[in-house]
């Protein structure tokens, strides 16, 4: 056996090596190799069983929430340069198709007064907003376009990143989040969540919003929100707003007047996680701000050290203590309820909240016992495809067709392998992927072994009809796998989580077959031709 052949039977164990570590890993009894089989192999939704969620994310909220936001700074910016107005206002869209309508509306500028606001307009919102006359004393902003699909893209791919990261800190393997494509429902995600056979703690996770504020307490508590107007003589000012406390469905019992700005927002936040209070046995939840956060807020308390500061979730205020001394980077929201409670608030607080609502348009869960009947039809259909394919080349290709059968078996290792090292998840569509690409090598093989029957009945010698067959064929072969390839890609660019599972297995499965049919092939034919056995035919 020359140096050349001994290098590639060399490298083709070598490969077969690493990939049955990939597959099984080392086991040392029966047990554990199934064990490591069944988790190395990662399944999808439709093998494993589990919840696959459709949600529509409602972007008028984030278009809403950018008019409140600018509504806020234009009644700070016209009153520093003394532009009085009757009312600043915005309208009301309430279907995602309406988004684009929203307009912040100006009313009561005095005509004298017209050139200044829109001095205040250009210069600090003319990038985002177009200035429209309505009449002599009203005007209308309208979002340039632009801006609109800005936040539009903006809010799809927050709350996407969002989701993802909540899916994520509670520890789902093989989770999927993704849009669904098309016009119709460029607005909605797809999220599958194999294993979970319960959904209903997920989905109230995924839409809790999770808007972390501390706001200074300017008074209260209050029974009522009339007992806060009268108190403060049925005005209130700008920099004052009325919040409900938590009731957790009871009737709202107390109202606190607190400071519109926040003193700190779920932005400054570094880290949050859930622990146990050590007197109290209580569970609770303690976050760290970040650095430029806990300068601002250690001179804060610290000014203010005898006052009630109130922490707010989601516009509802869960506690407003005393602050007793000047507090630095670290906080505590107590009172939460249970273990789970404390850590779902920490895992929401570390994931950022929602810019927009979610609305649930579909539900669809998947036994494991469905699962399981998926994957033993998938690998009837596979093995019995696989023997049929096998049988066919031993007759028909004779002693070739072992060779055949030896690069087809380890095409199929190499494929399984593949996936445990690139985490990827195998679903139903992946197992026809895989069925396919068992023809494809069959393929390739025949256009292998019908050129070196050609080139035999040509007169030449088995070495050399060998080494013209691969030749000859080897610019077909790889021109039907890149052509192939290249519509893989597109599937995986442009098509759903199911079609992007038929095209990873599809493209690994090709690749695969390119190095067992063109080398591996190649190396056992130069093996049995040039040993010292010194064949002088090729039983093909």
């Amino acid at each position: 056996m020359n140096s050349n052949v001994r290098n590639k039977l060399l490298i083709t164990l070598a490969v077969t090596l690493a990939c049955i570590y990939g597959i099984i890993g080392l086991p040392t009894s029966i047990g554990e190799l199934k064990d490591n089989f069944s988790k190395r192999i990662n399944l999808g939704l439709d093998l494993r069983g589990g919840t696959q969620l459709v949600m529509q994310i409602q972007l008028q909220d984030a278009f809403k929430a950018e008019a409140d936001t600018v509504i806020q700074r234009l009644r700070t910016d016209l009153s520093a340069k003394h532009v009085t107005y009757a009312d600043i206002n915005r309208n009301d869209p309430q279907t995602i198709e309406d988004a684009g309508t929203i307009a912040v509306t100006i009313t009561g500028v005095p005509g004298t007064q017209g050139g200044d606001l829109r001095t205040v307009i250009n210069d600090g919102y003319g990038s985002q907003w177009s200035l429209t006359t309505v009449n002599a004393t009203d005007y209308r902003l309208n979002l340039k376009t632009t801006e609109f699909l800005g936040l539009k893209e903006a809010t799809l791919s927050q709350t996407m990143n969002t989701i993802e990261k909540k899916i994520n800190g509670l520890g789902l393997a093989e989770s999927s989040v993704q849009r669904r494509g098309g016009t119709a429902s460029e607005a909605e995600i797809l999220v599958q969540l194999p294993g979970v056979d319960d959904p209903a703690r997920i989905k109230s996770l995924l839409t809790q919003a999770a808007v972390l504020e501390l706001f200074e307490v300017q008074d209260g508590p209050f029974s009522s929100r009339e007992e806060v107007l009268t108190k403060k003589g049925g005005f209130l000012g700008l920099g004052s707003q009325i919040l409900p406390t938590a009731s957790k469905g009871a009737p709202v019992s107390e109202f606190w007047l607190l400071k519109r700005t926040p003193e700190v927002t779920g932005r400054d936040l570094r880290n949050s996680q859930a622990q146990q209070n050590a007197t109290t046995r209580t569970w609770e939840t303690t976050f760290v701000l970040t650095q430029e956060a806990a300068k601002r807020f250690e001179k804060f308390t610290g000014d203010h050290i005898g006052k009630r500061l109130a922490i707010v979730m989601d516009h509802k205020v869960l506690s407003a203590p005393t602050i007793e001394a000047k507090i630095g980077d670290n906080g505590v929201i107590n009172n939460i309820g249970t273990r789970e409670d404390a850590a779902d608030l920490a895992l929401n607080l570390r994931s950022g909240s929602l810019p927009a609502g979610l609305k649930y348009i579909e539900e669809r869960s998947v036994g494991p016992s469905l699962g399981a009947d998926s994957i033993r039809s998938g690998l009837m259909a596979g093995v019995v495809g696989l023997v049929a394919v096998v049988l066919v080349m031993l007759v028909y290709y004779k002693k070739a067709g072992v060779n055949a059968t030896i690069a087809l078996l380890l095409n199929a290792v190499i494929l399984l392998a593949m996936l445990t090292y690139f985490h990827a998840v195998l679903t139903l569509p992946g197992i026809a992927g895989i069925i396919l690409t068992i023809g494809m090598a069959v393929d390739s093989n025949v256009l292998i072994f019908e050129r070196i029957r050609e080139e035999l009945r040509n007169g030449k010698a088995a070495m050399a009809a060998m080494d013209a067959g691969f030749d000859k064929a080897l610019l077909t072969i790889i021109d039907t796998h890149l052509t192939t390839m290249v519509s893989c890609a597109f599937l995986f660019l442009f098509g759903t989580g199911p079609v992007k599972g038929f095209a990873v297995t599809l493209v690994i499965g090709l690749a695969a077959n390119f190095f067992t049919a063109v080398f591996v092939s190649r190396a056992l034919f130069e093996w049995e031709l040039g040993g010292s056995r010194k064949v002088d035919s090729i039983s093909i």
